[in-house]
């Protein structure tokens, strides 16, 4: 892997020299796109405005729109803006795991120790691991401030990249519902979710989209005729609701016996 921002973690008068990696990657499968007529790709270019004339990469800056024209900005600027946030991951509290909503988290990193870092490193992993509780840190990558956790996962420190709230749209705008749920629906479907619960095991979820994908586009390159299954999703009318959970109960409860 390749590192993506190298700086330090600090928290207190502990500072912790490391390198961030990322921790995801996308399995989308790489298309082209394609004019229909010829099959010919489409090309992106950058064009001046003005001239219409391609520009080279090297000749691009960046500006910020101010009255009338532009301020260009050089790599520096963006550093000076906050040169600590640029090259320090500073961990400002420790809060529980429990305390953050899944809707926050964007994006996870690795986080890897350098040499002089490797006992600072290990402490406050093993002190994280220990308390159950996540640093909350800011700093500033790829000309951006991020809000960020920072926890364990597999003996590694890993930093998950949170939304500001900001960033969180207002759900009070979403047409809810005002059926009224009886309790012995509610009861059932607790029952449901019970029958359901099982240790998270995260290597049974698999990537199948893509292979299925895939498939196709082999199918469709050898001219053969693709097969796909019907699929209906009916939703449940509220008459029928508490059938459809006594049905969903049995079934699972017939699959563990069986």
């Amino acid at each position: 892997m390749r590192s993506i921002w190298n700086g330090s973690i600090s928290f207190g008068l502990v500072s912790i020299p490391v390198k961030l990696y990322s921790g995801s990657e996308d399995r989308k499968l790489d298309l082209d796109m394609l004019d229909k007529h010829d099959n010919a790709r489409i090309r992106y270019k950058r064009v001046n405005e003005d001239t219409g004339k391609e520009v080279e990469w090297k000749d691009i800056v960046k500006g910020y729109k101010k009255e009338d024209g532009y301020v260009i900005l050089e790599k520096e600027d963006f550093e000076k803006a906050n040169i600590k946030k640029s090259k320090t991951i500073d961990i400002e509290e420790f809060i529980d795991e429990t305390e953050v909503a899944d809707v926050l988290f964007k994006k996870p990193y690795f986080l890897e120790p350098q040499k002089e870092g490797g006992k600072s490193y290990n402490l406050l992993r093993d002190a994280l691991k220990k308390t159950g509780k996540l640093g909350v840190a800011t700093f500033v990558m790829r000309q951006k401030e991020h809000l960020s956790l920072i926890g364990v996962y597999k003996k590694i420190l890993v930093l998950h990249v949170i939304r500001f709230t900001d960033e969180i749209r207002d759900p009070s705008e979403l047409k809810m519902s005002k059926a009224t749920v009886k309790k012995n629906e509610v009861d059932m479907a607790v029952s449901l979710i019970e029958q359901y619960t099982s240790k998270f095991d995260f290597s049974k979820y698999k990537d199948v989209y893509n292979d299925q994908l895939l498939k196709i586009i082999d199918s469709k390159a050898t001219g053969k005729k693709v097969k796909s299954e019907d699929f209906d999703s009916k939703p449940t009318p509220a008459k029928d609701l508490m059938a459809q959970l006594k049905a969903s109960l049995d079934k699972k409860k017939k699959g563990k016996a069986s």
